[in-house]
């Protein structure tokens, strides 16, 4: 979270960027958290056809002393999602973009949209209750009645303990490396000293959702009635594409490397040759198969597609034989 502040411009174009390169790269694409990515930045950049739905950031400030006073829901879940400038908005989403990819990777994206929408709902709560207590306990006004703040770092927060929990014993806070159970509090240190504006409180409500989360996940076995709700919706979803798979069916080639196994001869380069042994196609400037890694020489001159018949070795040899043959060779 992060308390009133100027607008910077500029690093949107930045952000999209990284986050395409990011997804581009990964073979499992996840939808979650390309979603509230997206939510985040279309509440920050406000389009025409949002506008007369999304309301000011001004009503949605996190005010502890307005939200119990007003009973105001709509402060309580929509400010996680505004920011209060382009560098608060990129920092956020890029801290969401890594931590969101490792997390959603790693469990299901119905129980990965589930712990994300706990996780606000907790850091929210908790960050209510601190500023509260502050009031309460300590007749300390600021937290309660002074501060204004919007922003998913809160949420961040509460996801770092989750992957911290994951991790092995050591996680790096910008470059520092450190015990995992212990690199939340450093970076809620840490930011608190760079950026003296944001809310420590909101940040250590998450830390503490984190906590609180963990502790309540590990007492609780099987899928969360959340996750099942979330997993149905999107069974539903799924239906309309799902028949259009049975109408339309398809079938993918399989390719491995430059061509495929045993495939026909039509368009291969002049330059490129066929192993006699697995017949995958190689490159000229290879002297041995990728594939089963028979010498160049074993399998005719130059760049013959010469079919003689195939040795007793490997004519038994299965596609997955080859295949582990192929990945034994280049884990070497």
């Amino acid at each position: 979270m992060e308390r009133r502040g100027s607008r910077s411009n500029g690093m949107l174009p930045l952000l999209a960027l990284h986050a395409a390169s990011e997804y581009y790269r990964l073979e499992r694409k996840p939808p979650v958290t390309a979603a509230l990515i997206a939510a985040n930045s279309l509440v920050y950049l406000r389009p025409a056809f949002l506008e007369p739905i999304l309301p000011s950031i001004h009503d949605v400030w996190f005010n502890p002393h307005l939200i119990l006073k007003n009973n105001d829901l709509k402060r309580f879940f929509l400010s996680p999602f505004y920011h209060v400038g382009e560098s608060h908005l990129v920092y956020n989403m890029l801290s969401l973009l890594w931590k969101g990819i490792k997390l959603e990777s790693s469990m299901d994206s119905a129980e990965f949209a589930s712990m994300v929408a706990v996780l606000l709902g907790m850091s929210q709560g908790i960050t209510l209750m601190l500023s509260k207590a502050l009031l309460v306990l300590f007749d300390y006004e600021k937290a309660y009645y002074s501060e204004y703040a919007v922003g998913f770092s809160g949420v961040i927060f509460a996801m770092k303990v989750v992957l911290n929990n994951q991790s092995g014993n050591y996680s790096y806070v910008h470059g520092i490396p450190m015990p995992s159970r212990y690199a939340a509090w450093a970076e809620l240190v840490l930011i608190q000293m760079l950026v003296p504006g944001v809310s420590f409180i909101g940040h250590l409500g998450g830390i503490l959702a984190g906590l609180l989360y963990l502790r309540l996940r590990g007492a609780y076995s099987g899928s969360d009635p959340l996750t099942l709700v979330i997993r149905g919706v999107t069974d539903v979803l799924k239906l309309p594409m799902r028949f259009l798979r049975r109408v339309f069916p398809f079938r993918r080639r399989q390719i491995s490397g430059r061509g495929p196994v045993g495939g026909r001869r039509r368009g291969i380069a002049v330059a490129d040759w066929r192993c006699n042994a697995c017949t995958y196609e190689n490159s000229g400037w290879l002297d041995a198969c990728e594939m089963c890694n028979t010498n160049r020489n074993d399998s005719g001159s130059g760049n013959t597609m010469a079919s003689r018949p195939l040795p007793h070795y490997s004519r038994d040899l299965t596609l997955e034989q080859l295949r582990q043959l192929r990945l034994e060779r280049f884990g070497r």
